[in-house]
């Protein structure tokens, strides 16, 4: 934590402000990854996964450089408006709907371990960095 404790207005705006920032880049990869031919979103799965990684990177880097203001901009705020529960659950259960469950399985799969995979690559590449 920060030695020097912000105002409670000041720490929302912050969540405010990362919020926006990944709600727009997850938005904005959705537009271009999702009109690929795949069968399922392209663009859920990368920004789950980039999240992943970036949140296991930002553990390391706040672990070293401790500020609660650049925690709750990047990882509350910027990481939980990029990645997306939401989107990834009503993607399955529409592929589960569609009479599809093996692809719900994979497609359901490949986010929990890819999201897990990444975050742990991030962590280990931070730790290499910065420790």
């Amino acid at each position: 934590m920060s030695a020097v404790a912000q105002p409670a207005w000041l720490l929302g705006l912050a969540v405010a402000l990362g919020g926006g920032v990944g709600s727009v880049l997850r938005w904005r990869i959705g537009l271009w990854l999702n009109p690929l031919a795949l069968p399922f979103s392209a663009g859920t799965l990368a920004v789950n996964c980039v999240g992943g990684l970036l949140i296991g990177l930002l553990v390391v880097w706040f672990e070293e450089h401790p500020s609660e203001l650049g925690r709750l901009a990047l990882i509350t705020g910027g990481l939980g408006g990029l990645t997306t529960f939401s989107a990834f659950s009503a993607e399955s259960l529409s592929l589960l709907l569609r009479g599809l469950p093996g692809l719900a399985l994979v497609h359901s799969l490949a986010h929990l371990l890819g999201a897990l995979a990444c975050a742990a690559l991030g962590w280990w590449l931070g730790r290499l960095i910065w420790t």
